[in-house]
Order: C-alpha cells, then structure tokens, then sequence
C-alpha cells in the first residue's frame, strides 16, 4: 500500500470492469475516479499545474482561474489546497451542487454564470467572464484546459498506456468528447501502437463540438457548445451521439447492478452498447474510460423530480424499462434506438 504525503499523488489506474453480464457484449470499463479527486480530471489538473510551475508562471502570489462545469474544479481545488494556491472556478448553474460544495470545502471559491451564450449553453460566457478577470488583475492565472496542451498529454502519458498494459491487444476503445483532452491523449497515442485501434468519440446530442446541432444539455462532462480547439477529427475514426434520456437510462442500469456511475460514464457505456450490438465480433476486445462515479449527480441523474422537472414522466417509464432490461442485456441490445453514429 502506497504512504503519499500530497493528495494529488495517489490515484488508481488499473481498475477495470468487465460489464458483459450488463451490456451483453465483452466491454471493460476503465474506471478513473479512485482518487482524492474522483475523476479522470486529476490528470489532466497534474499536468497542466506542474507546467505552469515548472515555466514560472505560477508563482506564490498567483490566484489560480479555471472555467469548469464540475470535475477539472474539484482537481483543482483539491491541488490548490494541497500547494498552497487560491483558486477560483467559474462554472454554470449545471453545475451539480455537491461538486460546488467540495470545491468550497476545500477553500476554493465559486462564480456561477446565469447568461447563456449564443449556442445555447453557458462555456462562451464562462470564458469571457475569465478573460475579463485576468485582464482587470494579473495575479489571475488561467491553465485554460481548453486549449493547453498538458489537457491531452496527461492521457497519452497515463491513461492511454494504462490500457495497454491490460489489454495489449485492444481492438476498439469509446471515449466520451468534452474538452476532448482524454480523447486525443488516447487517440494520438493509439495511433502510434503496433496494431491498429479504432477510436470512437462520445457526444452528447446538443453538443456542437463535431459540427452538430445546438441544444439543450443538462447533464455536466460531455459536450461542448464551441468547438474544441484541442480537437483533431483526423484521429477519430467514427462518432457517436447520445441523448440524455439514454444517458440517463444507462446511469440507472448500471446502478441496479450496484455500479453507481455518473452522467459521462452512462453516455459512453450507452454508446459503446449500440455499437458493439451492430459490430461486435467474437474475441473483440473493447474498453470505454469511465471518468467519474454517481455520487455527486445524486440530486439530478438519480433524483426523480429532478428527472420529471426536464425529461417528463416518459424518462420514468423507460427507467422502468431499463430495471426490466437489467435481467436480459442481450434482450436490450437488440431493441436500441436507430444508428447513431458517424464516422469522419
């Protein structure tokens, strides 16, 4: 067992989940949150603090900036506290109220934007609220995980070799698309391997970041209303998109086999299902990243009133139907939705 003396230096990365009995097809679920964090973003958190540390523009007197819907907020505060750092998040009323409690909790500071910018979502106004900030006083320093390299490097460093070194021969890999720093760490990665791999982005429908359609979208992790600026389509072979009533069904079917994961996880599980319903070979070797767990979506993803204030009582009837399910994936499988995907 390992003695650490900085929370940020632990963290768990050869945790795997075999969900074939829930998906009804061979799926290993990397499972990113065993760490002081919670989620995949303590990487990516690492890796662009020790940059800015190491290229001087950290200093003491620095305030720490970052817009975040959620998790890259939590990591931040957690290195914050842990370096000495102040850190202020900028993030949006998505926002689940335990990840802003945490972030509190660990004396980080919080600004909610209420404005939507003009595709519909909240990431423009988060932004211009950071840049006016660092302009206004040049103590702000902002790690922009948008577009700072160390997003993606964390991934090829790290996660994409963690799954090499389980699954040698993986054959496909799912990977939901945010800031798209987990996507094209492991894609840019995977495309230096000895065998080919195919890459599969996961996008929340609503989400514009591969060119689609603005719109609503409630559940914090996947999407983005921009396009990313890390993203390099080139290294994508196909893209699926998700609606967060599966999102939302996939959550709940996995929690009734005691595995409680939070909204990105259940769109790329969800995603990962349909494809391997329609191209799932026997002896395939298919792994999707799990970012988070579902503690911290307890008062949305998994709180009914929640759920019937923005989704209507339908979503509760295709719960139902998902608790059913969870007895007979194979069942499940063969009744999915129309294709979803794309491919580059």
């Amino acid at each position: 067992m390992p003695v650490i003396s900085a929370p940020y230096a632990f963290n768990e990365g050869d945790l795997f989940v075999d969900l074939l009995s829930i998906c009804g097809h061979p799926l290993y679920l990397k499972c990113e949150a065993f760490n002081f964090a919670g989620s995949i973003k303590l990487k990516a958190a690492n890796e662009m603090v020790e940059a800015a540390e190491r290229d001087g523009v950290l200093t003491a007197d620095s305030v720490l900036v970052e817009s975040s819907s959620g998790n890259l907020g939590v990591a931040l505060s957690m290195i914050a506290a842990s370096k000495g750092y102040r850190f202020l998040c900028v993030t949006d009323s998505r926002c689940n109220l335990s990840t802003r409690l945490l972030m509190e909790a660990l004396g980080s500071d919080v600004h909610i934007v209420a404005d939507q910018d003009s595709n519909g979502g909240f990431l423009g106004t988060r932004i211009e609220y950071v840049r006016a900030l660092c302009a206004a006083d040049d103590r702000y320093v902002w790690l922009s995980q948008y577009t700072n390299e160390g997003n993606w490097l964390a991934h090829y460093r790290t996660t994409a070799p963690e799954i090499v070194r389980q699954f040698p021969d993986v054959d496909v890999v799912f990977i939901g698309a945010g800031t798209t720093g987990t996507l094209m760490g492991c894609a840019r990665y995977f495309r230096q391997w000895h065998r080919p791999v195919r890459v599969v982005a996961v996008d929340a429908l609503g989400s514009v970041s591969f060119g689609g359609e603005p719109g609503r979208r409630m559940i914090p992790g996947v999407g983005m209303s921009m396009r990313p600026p890390l993203l390099d389509e080139s290294c994508v072979d196909e893209v699926m998109w998700v609606e967060e009533t599966d999102t939302i069904r996939m959550c709940h079917r996995l929690a009734r086999r005691g595995f409680l994961f939070g909204g990105s996880t259940g769109t790329v599980v969800s995603a990962a299902a349909d494809w391997l319903a329609r191209n799932g070979r026997p002896g395939m070797t298919a792994v999707a990243v799990a970012p988070d767990l579902g503690e911290r979506y307890l008062d949305t993803i998994y709180q009914t009133n929640w759920l019937q204030d923005l989704y209507g009582d339908q979503v509760l009837e295709s719960l139902d139907t998902a608790r059913m399910s969870a007895l007979s994936p194979e069942a499940e499988s063969a009744a999915r939705a129309p294709d979803r995907r794309r491919t580059p």
